[in-house]
């Protein structure tokens, strides 16, 4: 008798290149398909025969760690289709042309064609079923979704095939400035439509893949937002200006319209792509908390907020502003455009300083997400010399789970085995210990095994 299985080909003991098969004896549910950005770009592990054996695949939102790889899988032989949101299928476009990018400027070639990009094929769950609501995908495969909170467009799925249940966080955040995220309920509108041969033989999900980005950390969102605050305010206030790179989607956004609200006195220069990306939450009110659209409106109509067109428009904001916010795409600093902000603030310190010996200026590169291996971020944060001419920091915005939100995810969605991912090997296995310590361990607690894994495991579901 064959067993029902989890295969991880990327996500467990690493950030990026998301991507797990949830496999019985009729079905083969692919949950994400990423790369991992570092080199000239990691893939999933995955043998390219498996692609023809897809039944379907899910996409839980477009981030580069989570979608970059689906080319590879219509290259290999794929021909059925991606469920995802409407959201999230208008925001790829601008990430494959990112990615290329980002492989071409490391001297390599994507290892697939324009023509793999084309032959993806969406399929919306909005125009199934609302969030919160079970249907059948196919004969045999019943989906549940919700809002995760991470980005618009971004969902977390629960999956059932042959008896067995399987829940997938993606990227989960209930702490957003300006995204809604729905609790994870297991139990909406239970046992409707299931096959009686089809019924998990318990309410207890067979397995669950839950985001523990951020390891064993427990500080909510109002903590981390407070050193940001400060940090930015002693910057501001000694004449310097602050370079948050970010995403195109998602993060930037939300600490866009943060900083306009903490800092109403300063300008903000953002740049066009993030300023789009602000201007298209309006047309997705779905996936906003209530207030948001509020918030959004008076940051897109405030006199303190500027796009610059070109760089002559940059450099002319800079010279007329002191202590400026600038808002700039790609979080890890490897862009021409981040680059360019760097070698800017680094040159115009030196001369103020020299000009003016008694003043200190400080500008300051303020990275609040994930930098690489690799990348200019990461060399930037590796740096210890406190005298150098553009000072980086680290400070996160909350948009992944840390262990506070493990523990909050296990009580909502009680679960056999629980694989945690997203993080390093060695961050998560302290979780995982964690967790066993407290009686995660299948003698009354919410989950009877938690594994820290790696690319190549499986599991017996």
């Amino acid at each position: 008798m064959m067993m029902t299985k989890l295969r991880i080909w990327g996500g467990a003991g690493e950030h990026g290149r998301s991507c797990y098969v949830f496999e019985g004896k009729q079905h083969r549910i692919m949950l994400d398909c990423g790369v991992k950005k570092e080199g000239t770009g990691q893939y999933p592990v995955f043998p390219p025969q498996m692609a023809k054996g897809l039944t379907t695949v899910l996409l839980s939102h477009a981030h580069e760690d989570h979608s970059m790889a689906l080319p590879l899988l219509y290259k290999y032989g794929y021909r059925g289709e991606v469920w995802t949101t409407k959201a999230t299928a208008e925001q790829l476009g601008s990430y494959f042309r990112s990615w290329r990018t980002f492989v071409e400027s490391r001297g390599s070639q994507l290892p697939y064609s324009e023509q793999d990009i084309q032959s993806i094929t969406y399929r919306y769950l909005e125009d199934e079923a609302p969030s919160g609501v079970w249907y059948e995908a196919c004969p045999g495969v019943r989906i549940l979704w919700g809002r995760s909170g991470h980005l618009a467009g971004a969902v977390w799925y629960t999956v059932e095939i042959e008896g067995k249940r399987l829940f997938f966080s993606g990227d989960y955040s209930r702490e957003s400035e300006l995204l809604a995220a729905d609790a994870p309920d297991l139990y909406t509108e239970e046992g409707i439509g299931i096959l009686p041969e089809c019924k998990p033989e318990s309410t207890l999900v067979d397995i669950s893949i839950m985001d523990n980005a951020y390891g064993m950390d427990i500080d909510p969102q109002p903590v981390k937002l407070e050193r940001l605050r400060v940090e930015m305010e002693q910057i501001l206030l000694s004449g310097g200006h602050v370079l948050l790179p970010v995403p195109a989607f998602g993060r930037g956004q939300e600490l866009t319209v943060w900083a306009s609200e903490q800092f109403p006195e300063h300008t903000i220069i953002i740049e066009p792509d993030l300023w789009q990306g602000l201007k298209q939450l309006i047309r997705w009110k779905e996936w906003l908390r209530p207030e948001a659209l509020a918030r959004i409106l008076h940051v897109l109509n405030s006199s303190r907020v500027f796009v610059p067109r070109d760089a002559a428009e940059r450099v002319s904001l800079l010279e007329q502003n002191t202590a400026t916010i600038i808002v700039t795409r790609d979080g890890m600093m490897d862009s021409p455009q981040a680059r360019w902000y760097y070698q800017y603030l680094s040159n115009i310190r030196n001369m103020l300083n020299e000009m003016d010996s008694e003043k200190n200026i400080r500008n300051s590169v303020i990275l609040t997400g994930h930098a690489s291996n690799g990348s200019f971020g990461k060399h930037l944060l590796e740096c210890t010399d406190s005298n150098d001419i553009c000072i980086a920091r680290h400070l996160i915005y909350k948009v992944h789970q840390g262990l506070s939100d493990v523990r909050q995810m296990l009580k909502n969605v009680p679960s056999k085995q629980v694989v945690l991912v997203h993080a390093p090997k060695l961050q998560t296995d302290l979780v995982r210990d964690e967790l066993i310590r407290e009686g995660n361990h299948g003698h009354g607690g919410p989950a009877r095994e938690v594994h820290s894994l790696e690319p190549g495991a499986t599991i017996e579901v």
